[in-house]
């Protein structure tokens, strides 16, 4: 099968109906509904636990439909449908054909079902391929605004002699030398050929090194690697990607004329990439993908804080947005939006994304302003734009990259208990201080649950049988034992709270004056009293 499209001029979109006229019959077949003249501006693979990007056009990819319900598919062309999507595009038996017609011609949202031969990576690049250009994620293209970038290489391939590669944060060659006679080697070959720096053992290490490094870097031969200069590419502080020189000179330390010439360099690239729009969305969407492959703290290579230009020694903050549960569709598109812009203007080094139901931020940390100093100011900005009830987690600091998946976890259920007890905790910045009562009584409560032994006999009759012998005994722990206290909360005599006590220690078995019991039974009774003042979730 020939899969070769040409390639169609774009500016506001291309209408749906001309873009699937490019492939081959049987590529790509719409299902239900007819109105094919919407405008596609470019193509988003789905992920379950991110919000649909706010961007008009999109054809949304969903690369695994048979491992979601009909109802799953529904909800997202529902929610495709709010966002003006152009359409979803899926993968199906045969069976579920019919059920996919009727959901697009219900919802007004065309529905494509691609052929199980053709991969999601080749149809992806078909599309990026007939809208005329190569989306970022996939591939550097080599357009006009990046071209400086390939002169740039050359001229420094002139002065070392070697091939020169200029990398964004992705790993992904967006440049790279083409000088005859230049020094090459099979790893650059191979990342020239893919436009993406090929899996190495030393990489990891490298990136993070020259990242962080105020100085070029060498790096002697490696194995059949010839040696490398190597130099960030920056904007202030903020890292935008990396340049690589083979070095021919054979010289076992970098020279000053070396390091002037890849200083300059990287100056010159930096002002490129700053301006080059496409390549501003270059330097975004890698971040962006640092900080999900951070949170998920799933393929951490170690490198990710470096890359982002948050000095481990300082460390990184998470800050984690939760909009109101009744908030509209688009809230959290926006939420995000507001945070990014605030952020960025007292942070640049500050990264956003959007994931399940909550906006995260990673900043780096400033011992002198804490977070807290950034998110209060955001509050009424964000209750204006958005609207009023969203909550901020602030669960600390991370010194590693592998840390920040824990601060991730610890931020969703500060935000959990938070939202569960609303009646409780008043603010909306919500730190392990405040409300670690409640973290440590609803981990209680959880033991209680899935190990019902561990309860007090005696307790459980008291609070089955004897309500008015439970309000007296939560009285008298909460006033710390003090009778005359107790007995001025309950309306009661002194006297009255005293014969009460009686009862529960000599007819219930409570020992109230043995301190371990004396915790253990107030633990009990909290840790029910909590549960039963949750909000659903």
């Amino acid at each position: 099968m020939d899969l070769q499209i040409s390639p169609i001029p774009v500016s506001d979109g291309v209408p749906l109906a001309e873009l699937l006229a490019l492939f081959e019959p049987g590529i790509a077949t719409p299902l239900g509904a007819r109105d094919l003249q919407h405008l596609v501006r470019g193509a988003e693979f789905y992920d379950a636990r991110d919000a649909i990007p706010d961007e008009a056009g999109l054809l949304l990819l969903v690369p695994a439909p048979q491992q979601l319900s009909v109802q799953h598919i529904a909800d997202l062309a529902n929610l495709a449908a709010r966002h003006a999507a152009a359409g979803i595009v899926v993968k199906c038996s045969d069976d579920h054909v019919a059920a996919l017609e009727l959901l697009a011609e219900r919802v007004g949202i065309p529905c494509i079902r691609i052929a199980d031969q053709v991969s999601w990576r080749l149809f992806d690049s078909l599309l990026a391929q007939a809208l005329g250009e190569r989306r970022h994620r996939d591939d550097a293209h080599r357009d006009r605004g990046l071209e400086p970038l390939f002169a740039l290489a050359n001229e420094l391939a002139e002065h070392f002699g070697g091939s020169v590669a200029i990398e964004d944060l992705g790993r992904r060659i967006i440049a790279y030398s083409s000088v005859p006679g230049q020094l090459i080697d099979r790893l650059r070959t191979q990342g020239i050929l893919t436009r993406e720096v090929p899996d190495s053992p030393f990489n990891d290490d490298q990136y993070r090194t020259v990242l962080r490094s105020e100085d070029p870097i060498k790096y002697p031969r490696l194995g059949d690697e010839e040696p490398r200069v190597a130099f960030a590419i920056r904007a202030g502080a903020l890292p935008l990607g990396t340049i690589w020189a083979i070095d021919s000179s054979g010289l076992p330390e970098l020279t000053a004329e070396q390091g002037a010439r890849i200083r300059e360099a990287a100056s010159v690239a930096a002002a490129h990439l700053l301006s080059d729009i496409h390549a501003r969305r270059t330097t975004h969407i890698p971040r962006e993908a640092r900080l999900r492959t951070l949170l998920d703290g799933s393929d951490v290579t170690g490198s990710e804080l470096a890359e982002l230009g948050h000095p481990e020694e300082r460390g990184s903050e998470l800050i984690v947005f939760s909009p109101a549960k009744d908030a509209r569709q688009t809230a959290l598109a926006q939420l995000r939006s507001t945070v990014q812009r605030h952020l960025a203007l007292h942070r640049p080094e500050s990264v956003t994304v959007a994931r399940g139901d909550r906006v995260y931020a990673l900043v780096a940390r400033q011992p002198l302003l804490p977070a807290t100093h950034l998110v209060e100011p955001l509050l009424p900005v964000i209750d204006r734009l958005v609207g009023p009830g969203t909550l901020v987690a602030l669960p600390g600091a991370a010194y590693r990259s592998g840390e920040v998946a824990a601060l991730r976890q610890l931020a969703d259920r500060l935000l959990d208990t938070a939202e569960r007890h609303d009646g409780i905790i008043s603010r909306r910045i919500v730190t392990v201080d405040a409300v670690r009562t409640l973290l440590i009584l609803e981990r209680v409560e959880a033991v209680f649950v899935s190990e019902p032994e561990l309860l007090a006999p005696g307790l459980v009759t008291l609070e089955a049988e004897q309500a008015l012998l439970v309000e007296t005994l939560e009285a008298w722990c909460a006033n710390l034992g003090n009778v005359a206290r107790t007995a001025r909360a309950l309306s009661v005599h002194e006297n009255t709270v005293r014969y009460r006590m009686r009862q529960i220690e000599e007819q219930h078995g409570i020992d109230l004056s043995n301190a371990d019991v004396l915790l253990t039974t107030w633990l009990q009774l909290r840790a029910r009293r909590i549960a039963g003042k949750k909000n659903p979730r």
